[in-house]
């Protein structure tokens, strides 16, 4: 087994390869002057069960390529299998036609995975379960629910107390699915999106006053959502609102969003490399998913069960 990681979360990757106590595959991964992306592979993999450690997360395009270079470069070097490793899967949310004449990107990216020679993906909270259909070759999507209610049960210690809310009604089976473990109630925000990007809370559908709220998404990308979501649960009598999300996104001024709302703390997986505005102190606090993500790596090198990962 081999693990080769892009330039998208290189301190993951290398997390990773801690855990498996692997070493990361020597190759270069660089530009030429007009930025096209340069791939070679230092050591040889023929007949290798290769792992390519590569979010697609900002900037989204050039990550993207380096995926597919780097899977095509492998393919050519005789690799046996090429695992196409994604903790934040780009351009998810793209999943269906959302109006005439719109695209289904995230079609068209897992078709670009997977003609450019991955045998199989692994991925983590896909925005939409649907997604893995996308894909002809095997896909697993794992959960971060065990990683962050973990930490909830660290850090809030009267549970009984906690409310989990979902910040849209599209998320309520993956929140459900954290208040079970922590047999914690159920919240929902009622939100209306107004534009790309926007929303508003319409309503709160739960009592929530005095409750500890703990607001849990897939993503967090302007900010928006989640502040305005606290701001809604604080006017309706809560006590305390924190937030825990998956991947952290955080484009344009979404640090300085979180860092200025009423939420008390907003925790995410490295998932995501962390913008260095992002850990200069503030409400913004990261837990790893690098145990979860190399154990399944093991599993799948092993022809094990992954599945078990989501007990």
């Amino acid at each position: 087994m081999k693990l080769l990681a892009g330039n998208s979360n290189r301190t993951l990757a290398e997390a990773v390869a801690s855990h498996l106590d692997l070493p990361l595959t020597k190759a270069q991964v660089k530009r030429f002057a007009d930025n096209e992306v340069w791939v070679t592979i230092d050591e040889n993999v023929r007949g290798e069960d290769v792992f390519v450690i590569q979010s697609t997360s900002y900037p989204a395009n050039d990550n993207l390529m380096e995926l597919l270079i780097c899977i095509d470069a492998l393919k050519r070097a005789s690799a046996k299998r090429i695992t196409a490793v994604m903790p934040y899967f780009g351009y998810a949310r793209q999943d269906r036609k959302t109006g005439g004449r719109t695209p289904i990107s995230a079609k068209l990216v897992a078709n670009l995975i997977t003609r450019a020679g991955a045998d199989r993906v692994l991925t983590m909270d896909l925005h939409s379960g649907q997604i893995q259909g996308f894909f002809d070759i095997p896909t697993d999507n794992l959960l971060s629910a065990p990683i962050l209610a973990a930490d909830i049960k660290d850090n809030h210690k009267k549970t009984n107390e906690l409310m989990i809310v979902s910040p849209d009604v599209g998320g309520v089976v993956r929140a459900l699915a954290v208040a079970t473990r922590l047999n914690a109630e159920l919240s929902i925000v009622d939100k209306r999106r107004t534009g790309p990007g926007k929303s508003e809370v319409a309503n709160i559908i739960g009592d929530v006053s005095g409750r500890r709220c703990i607001l849990f998404d897939d993503m967090i990308d302007g900010g928006g959502t989640l502040t305005n979501a606290a701001q809604a649960l604080i006017d309706n009598g809560a006590a305390e609102v924190s937030a825990y999300v998956t991947h952290g996104v955080m484009s344009g001024a979404a640090v300085e969003r979180v860092n200025a709302s009423i939420l008390k703390e907003l925790v995410m997986t490295d998932s995501i490399a962390a913008p260095e505005r992002a850990t200069d102190g503030g409400k913004i606090r990261y837990v790893s998913c690098d145990k979860l993500i190399g154990e399944a790596i093991r599993r799948i090198a092993n022809e094990e069960s992954v599945s078990k990962l989501f007990d």
